[in-house]
């Protein structure tokens, strides 16, 4: 008699392009992630693994289910504990192994997640071994592996190790130490991982004076979500810049991978305005450097990237791309609009922290305040992301490039349109039915005008 398969389609719901998420337990649980621990450790063919977690209740008994996996197929596992993402990536790159961070980034309270990587913090994402993963998942689930390794028959041995100091001294290498000057610095943490290391960090750094906002690790996020790309979940941080005087204000999300920057007069950075600041950094002493950029990112950045000498590449959004892209390139840096900063001598990965290392530098370095700093580097007006629920998002898109076909077009990631001087980028979701419109302008008025114009079609379409 056939024992009948379970249904593993479900899978699809949590298994993304870069990473695995879902709501816990209904979506994700310790059934899933210990056969998601057999299926990395199969897939990562490495003698360990290491692992760590964000501050969220359930990362505690889904670390231990991947682990239980992990060691079930003869595979030691490091377990970091609670960690950011970037330091996690650090540990893959110094350790050189495979890594598995249990977060769900921005996400609210009751989800819970995977972001993978490889050993050297090589990315893991849909086109670099993460469908294999959520096969191999799905296998494990449908008819569970025996308990131990069929190549050595033995379990493998479980250490746990602590990083912070390390990950916090590498850190302090992307600062000019003998550059800094003394600066009131402000970080909201959202109660997320940046309240561990940030301050690790600034402890090295004295000459910084540090505050910082809901520093406890909580992941119920009772002040504010963890989500700093929406206005709104910077507000506090903004009054409270302006109220104490500070001279730069840090916006970490809830693994603490991205940063969001604020001016001593409480005006945000936009994504864009970072990476063309951080780019023309890095080509100071990287010069005729390959920088990559994402094509969602303002003009302004590709403009400036040309300006100082350096070679502009454009890519897909999401971090996967990017880090592969780099590795491919040479490139030494990478920016995204939403926040993610990516350096060659941080193993390609991202880092909220080493990015807000770079623009303190350029502060200290020019002498100027940030509202002064930032200014070079922003020439446009953006619409920002903009979500439409659409039912046939192929559909839709092909009736706006038709609208558009006496412009220059691509389909890079989703729909870009140059209308000379105005441009647009429509992308489906991973996820959802939705389209995300992202449009720039000479101005404010002709960039609401645009808008207006192009999500009038999608309207049409949909």
């Amino acid at each position: 008699m056939t024992t009948p398969q379970r249904d593993t389609s479900f899978l699809d719901l949590i298994f993304k392009a870069y990473d695995v998420r879902g709501t816990v337990p209904e979506q994700f649980n310790t059934d899933i992630a210990r056969a998601v621990g057999v299926a990395f450790a199969d897939f990562a063919r490495s003698p360990r693994v290491l692992v760590a977690r964000d501050m969220r209740p359930s990362g505690i008994d889904l670390v231990a289910a991947f682990a239980e996996g992990a060691l079930s197929r003869g595979v030691d596992v490091i377990d970091l504990g609670l960690a950011s993402t970037d330091l996690l990536y650090y540990a893959a790159g110094a350790l050189d192994a495979p890594g598995a961070m249990f977060t769900a980034s921005h996400n609210p309270a009751q989800y819970n997640g995977i972001k993978f990587c490889l050993s050297g913090a090589r990315p893991v994402g849909a086109d670099t071994g993460l469908v294999e993963v959520q096969q191999r998942t799905a296998q494990e689930l449908a008819s569970p592996s025996a308990s131990t390794s069929p190549n050595t028959g033995s379990r493998g041995k479980y250490t746990e190790r602590n990083l912070l100091d390390d990950f916090a001294d590498h850190v302090v290498g992307f600062v000019d130490t003998a550059a800094l000057r003394p600066l009131k610095v402000v970080a909201d943490t959202a109660n997320g991982m940046g309240g561990l290391v940030v301050p690790a960090v600034f402890e090295r750094l004295p000459q910084l004076e540090l505050e910082v906002m809901f520093g406890e690790l909580d992941g119920t996020f009772p002040n504010h979500p963890a989500d700093p790309i929406q206005p709104a979940n910077q507000r506090d941080l903004q009054a409270r810049v302006v109220a104490g005087g500070f001279d730069i204000g840090l916006a970490f999300d809830g693994d603490a991978d991205r940063v969001f920057v604020v001016d001593e007069l409480g005006v945000g950075l936009s994504g864009s305005t970072t990476t063309a600041l951080l780019a023309a950094a890095v080509l100071r002493t990287n010069p005729g450097a390959k920088i990559i950029h994402n094509l969602i990112c303002s003009r302004a950045v590709d403009e400036v990237i040309r300006e100082r000498g350096g070679e502009p590449i454009r890519s897909k959004v999401g971090h996967s791309y990017i880090k592969q892209m780099m590795a491919e390139t040479g490139a030494v840096f990478g920016g995204e609009h939403s926040a993610h900063y990516y350096f060659l001598n941080n193993f390609r990965a991202d880092s909220g922290l080493i990015a807000a290392m770079f623009v303190i530098n350029e502060m200290c370095r020019t002498g100027e305040p940030l509202s002064k700093v930032r200014v070079p580097f922003e020439r446009y007006a953006a619409s920002g992301e903009i979500n439409t629920t659409v039912n046939n998002p192929e559909h839709v898109i092909n009736t706006v490039a038709a609208s558009f076909a006496s412009y220059p077009q691509d389909r890079l990631d989703g729909l870009t349109v140059d209308c000379g001087d105005w441009w647009f980028n429509l992308r489906p979701s991973n996820t959802e039915p939705l389209l995300r419109l992202n449009l720039e302008a000479a101005t404010r008025d002709q960039c609401d005008t645009y808008v207006a114009d192009v999500l009038a079609i999608i309207t049409a379409g949909a």
